[in-house]
């Protein structure tokens, strides 16, 4: 549990589920009812078109195969940030392409955010990057990669487009930019020491 100045972060667990559901379930499923499943795979135990999308990202939690960074206002989840290995997350967006430009494959990727609409704008996403890369580092660091968008200036873009943060807010983070993948992601990575103690 890592302390914000504003905020709690708790890793999704079992407990925590629960309050990752609510905020999940408040904004109809996140992404028209995608309950931040999409970058995962079937697991040996669970199916994902065995069951429906809560149940399945639950049955991922208890098996230990779904990680995220979540940013608590008191007992409320208001953001999360989703975090894993490759074999968690294979679902990237321009897989082939990242790939097929990938020499030194990371352990671990973030693939998404989600901001309750009550607290966009006020840099919760990034509370909740930092503490992916906090639970990153207690889990024994390593590099990080994720695919944040590139955003146009001056041009307004969805917030549904935005699933994976700007290259700016990662940059601020410490993130290096490597490369272009599809019309306007990144490649950027980081290497996260691990914590202390």
């Amino acid at each position: 549990m890592t302390e914000t100045t504003q905020h709690v972060i708790r890793p999704l667990t079992p407990e925590t589920f629960p309050a990752w559901l609510a905020l999940a379930e408040k904004h109809n499923g996140v992404w028209g009812g995608c309950y931040c499943s999409y970058f995962h795979e079937d697991t040996e135990l669970t199916a994902k078109d065995d069951v429906d999308r809560p149940t399945f990202k639950q049955r991922l939690v208890a098996e230990g195969v779904a990680h995220a960074a979540l940013v608590f206002d008191g007992d409320d989840a208001i953001a999360w940030c989703e975090f894993g290995s490759p074999v968690e997350l294979p679902n990237i967006y321009h897989r082939k392409q990242y790939d097929a430009g990938e020499a030194n494959p990371a352990p671990w990727r973030i693939t998404c955010f989600f901001v309750d609409r009550d607290h966009r704008r006020s840099g919760v996403a990034r509370e909740a990057l930092d503490g992916a890369l906090d639970l990153i580092a207690e889990a024994g660091g390593g590099e990080v990669v994720s695919f944040p968008n590139e955003l146009v200036p001056g041009k307004k873009t969805s917030s549904s487009f935005l699933h994976n943060g700007t290259r700016a807010m990662f940059e601020k983070a410490g993130f290096t930019f490597e490369r272009h993948i599809g019309k306007s992601k990144t490649v950027m990575r980081k290497t996260v020491p691990p914590a202390s103690g």
